[in-house]
């Protein structure tokens, strides 16, 4: 077996529930009632309701459930209209080291596996763990901008979750990884240019593949030979690389080291929208003479002003700029969902902020990111004065983590009206004692949205 893969596999298999610590099972819990809340705060999107329509063709004599409606459907389908929700506002967890990505997205494939083999609330929460750590390590080891989309982490973790909750042992798993790697290399063009609907479904569908992998290598499909290692395998098109200490093996969980986000936005803005709230109020936008944005090298993206990321026109774009939401958030004071409604894409007074922006990446920043996220704002007056706001950590770094109690705002204002009295109490309440409950499927049961049929 690929050398790589057998390593992977044999971690994979060998990991139990016994040996997660209890700040890992708690994490796990807190980034799922993260997660929901991110997928009942999308459900009208345009993209949710098409997977929702698709999903809704195919049925299975193991069926898992859509968000919602609770329709039953395949565990695959399942996964992806669920993983489309739950990525669409870019509201869920971020993971960054050498490279970037949403752990959170692997949360479709178990959960939706999982309701189809009736796994209980533990099996549940070790497969999270295995997803993540086989998600994260590609991230530790594998350079940013290759031309490859973060979800070939995601469908490989995505692959190992699920064939823990399908108890594979390790030659299988093995397999499992070989199928999930060899076709599921994407494009990173998905990010890149005017983004589409795609942009918030290619993680559902790393999800929905993943699933197929571990039933596929169940049944006793095998994979390609040396699908990593080999000459014509994955270290092919991303170089050579080792794995990362896993989890509990020499190094830290990494569920416990991804970060939530506090504002619906891509992760980079994350620090640029905490300077621009402090500066809300200390000077008003009509006397603004120019923004400087000293950020890292994320700012080397802005130096071309005919991209869309100047002038976005979806919200998949518009949650991308860091332009369009610099400027939103120094008018409005905060970020929210409906900063990118269709209308605000449109505000002239956003539209007039971003022209007097520039974005300079600042090599010492450069330096101390991701160990650091430094953003610093400053902003002239017409009058020729200046303000200005800093940032290191900002809120959600695992560094500058939400508190429980906060991760339950989140979720419940996302949630809105959309779910009953007392259901969103019940839905936080089953999350945090996850592990004593005999069937995620009692779970699903509470993700019954009023009005979603």
């Amino acid at each position: 077996m690929d050398s790589r893969i057998r390593e992977l596999s044999e971690y994979a298999a060998g990991l139990s529930y016994d040996e997660l610590p209890a700040a890992v099972v708690n994490e796990c819990k807190r980034k799922l009632i993260d997660t929901l809340g991110c997928a009942i705060g999308a459900f009208d999107a345009e993209p949710a309701r098409i997977a929702r329509a698709v999903a809704g063709h195919y049925s299975s004599d193991t069926p898992a459930r859509i968000f919602g409606t609770l329709k039953k459907t395949t565990a695959e389908h399942a996964a992806f209209a669920n993983g489309t929700m739950l990525r669409y506002a870019d509201y869920n967890d971020a993971y960054f080291n050498k490279n970037s990505g949403h752990p959170s997205d692997t949360f479709a494939g178990v959960l939706a596996l999982g309701e189809s083999v009736h796994a209980d609330g533990k099996a549940v929460i070790l497969a999270t763990t295995l997803a993540y750590e086989g998600f994260c390590n590609f991230s530790d080891v594998l350079p940013r901008e290759q031309g490859w989309d973060y979800v070939l982490f995601g469908v490989v973790g995505g692959a190992l979750s699920a064939a823990k909750l399908l108890k594979l042992d390790a030659a299988r798993i093995g397999q499992a990884i070989a199928l999930a790697v060899t076709p599921n290399l994407a494009l990173e063009q998905t990010r890149l240019g005017e983004l589409s609907h795609w942009k918030g479904c290619a993680a559902a569908n790393a999800a929905r593949n993943g699933i197929f992998a571990a039933i596929l290598a169940e049944a006793g499909m095998t994979g390609p030979d040396d699908a990593i290692v080999g000459k014509a395998g994955l270290q092919h098109a991303v170089g050579p690389f080792e794995w990362a200490p896993f989890g509990g093996r020499g190094g830290p969980f990494r569920v416990c080291e991804t970060h939530l986000k506090f504002f619906p936005a891509v992760v980079h803005s994350q620090s640029p929208i905490a300077a621009a709230i402090e500066l809300h109020g200390k000077v008003k936008p009509e006397d603004i003479e120019a923004i400087a944005v000293d950020s890292y090298w994320v700012a080397n993206r802005y130096t071309n002003r005919a991209s869309p990321l100047w002038q976005p026109g979806t919200r998949e774009t518009a949650d991308h700029s860091l332009p369009y939401i610099i400027a939103a958030a120094l008018i409005d004071g905060t970020i929210t969902e409906h900063s990118f409604d269709e209308g605000r894409l449109r505000d002239p007074r956003i539209a007039e902020l971003m022209k007097r922006m520039t974005l300079r990446e600042k090599p010492e920043f450069t330096q101390l990111h991701p160990l650091k996220w430094p953003c610093v704002i400053e902003v002239t007056t017409k009058s020729g004065g200046t303000v200005s706001a800093s940032v290191e950590y900002f809120k959600g770094h695992a560094k500058n983590p939400l508190s429980d109690t906060e991760v339950e705002h989140k979720f419940r204002a996302l949630a809105g009206d959309r779910l009953a009295a007392g259901q969103a109490d019940r839905i936080i309440e089953t999350v945090w004692t996850l592990e004593q409950l005999p069937d995620i499927a009692q779970l699903i049961d509470l993700m019954a949205f009023e009005g979603a049929a």
